[in-house]
């Protein structure tokens, strides 16, 4: 036995380095999804994995877990090469992922059935770890007998039954109602606190930012297109946190403005305007026009605070981030110290008609977004001023996956006839200068 003292390296549970993820297409060369991160979990730890939804929080918490090989790089679990799924690391994902023709217990069981656990041993460690999780009594239902919040406990249970000495959870509150995942991570907390657990450290995955701030030592925070750490938070507070303590609302506001502007790097690459491959946030016209009106309008008159507005208008972080990101990509409004301010041409626009609205919209499109102006034209120098969305499809196709090109080009087609920049038929896929 080393009785020596533990060295720096050997204190890291996990290490990431220099890790690449490269998505193949089968016409195109791919799309980098991760771009050489450098990451490491030391014991004691509970790390906060922050990004825009499709940033790669997920694909990078998998290839921790050894379920995802990189492209480029390497994981190392407690100093050796992780090449496929580790017995001491657990995970917990957001659906579930029951089986449902097994009872509760048969699911915290199977864990261990597949490690080749005696039966009676992996038997008593189930019911231990179904107690340990609240959930003695539901031994024998089936995962349809139990609410959402009751299900994503089995799925800890499942976890914390193999003794893990690293939790890797991928928004495992994300689809419970407030109620329930506040009670849920109060619980995970107090076995985490009381070392109830085996489990020396835990990576989260959310989109939930007050959730990181209440949990996490650290939050890491991607940037994306590809995913890099664009900056990393400590949480230097003692835990139960008082939400509504000063110095945790100032890192909420400091992790919302990182989340919601562009980095110096992504307006880099992009020169200060959307390029023509650009993932276009998914915001719909209703959307953004709502926002704006909100922020323009008492009590905001203008300025808001982010977390606030999210609470107000009853969105999720998610969803805030898709909205705040196009209102700054349009030259809408603009974010700093975690608040949003109205830019002019954002106050022009919430106080004027439906026709001037419009116009407002088509100079920033046209101005901002160089997909709609491409399209535009494409569609000015054709002899029919008409084209298919093909064409441009095929363009974006060069650059993003078949999927993420579909959408981006729905988006742009959404906003630009709003402006009233061109038509679409949607059974034809054509798109023209003709006022239908």
């Amino acid at each position: 036995m080393n009785d020596a003292p533990p060295t720096v390296a050997a204190q890291r549970l996990i290490a990431a380095a220099q890790i690449c993820k490269t998505y193949q297409s089968h016409e195109h060369a791919g799309r980098l999804v991760l771009d050489h991160i450098d990451f490491a979990l030391g014991e004691g730890e509970i790390v906060a994995i922050l990004g825009k939804s499709g940033s790669g929080k997920s694909t990078f918490l998998r290839i921790l877990a050894g379920l995802t090989p990189p492209s480029q790089g390497s994981v190392t679990y407690r100093g050796h090469e992780l090449h496929e799924p580790a017995h001491g690391i657990a995970m917990v994902f957001q659906t579930f992922a029951l089986f449902p023709w097994l009872t509760v217990l048969g699911n915290v069981e199977l864990g261990l059935e597949a490690q080749g656990i005696a039966r009676a041993e992996r038997r008593s460690r189930a019911i231990a770890a179904i107690d340990l999780i609240g959930l003695d009594g539901f031994e024998s239902a089936y995962p349809k007998e139990l609410s959402g919040g009751m299900r994503q406990r089995v799925g800890f249970a499942r976890a914390l039954v193999v003794n893990p000495d690293v939790l890797l959870l991928d928004e495992p509150f994300s689809a419970l109602d407030v109620l329930t995942a506040e009670t849920l991570r109060g619980d995970i907390m107090d076995l985490w606190m009381a070392h109830r657990v085996p489990t020396k450290g835990i990576i989260l995955v959310s989109h939930n930012i007050e959730e990181a701030v209440e949990l996490a030592d650290r939050i890491i925070i991607f940037s994306s297109d590809p995913a890099q750490i664009r900056a990393e938070i400590p949480v230097a507070m003692a835990h139960p946190r008082d939400v509504s303590a000063p110095a945790f609302r100032r890192i909420v506001d400091e992790v919302y403005t990182l989340l919601t502007t562009v980095s110096g790097r992504e307006a880099a690459k992009r020169g200060g305007r959307i390029d023509l491959a650009y993932r276009l946030p998914d915001a719909s016209i209703q959307q953004l026009v709502g926002l704006l009106d909100v922020v323009s309008a008492p009590p905001f008159n203008g300025h808001a605070d982010l977390p606030q507005l999210a609470e107000s208008e009853h969105l999720s972080t998610d969803d805030l981030m898709v909205l705040i990101e196009a209102l700054q990509l349009l030259g809408f409004a603009q974010v700093g110290g975690g608040d949003i301010e109205m830019m002019p041409d954002g106050r022009a626009f919430a106080g004027a008609d439906l026709q001037h609205r419009k116009q407002i919209f088509a100079d920033h499109l046209m101005r901002n977004v160089a997909l709609v102006a491409h399209i535009r034209r494409v569609l000015d120098e054709r002899p029919g001023h008409s084209a298919p969305e093909t064409r441009f499809l095929t363009e974006l196709e060069d650059h993003l996956s078949d999927e993420e090109a579909r959408r981006v080009l729905q988006t742009v087609i959404n906003w630009g006839r709003y402006a009233e920049l061109f038509a679409y038929d949607y059974d034809s896929g054509i798109l023209s200068l003709e006022n239908p």
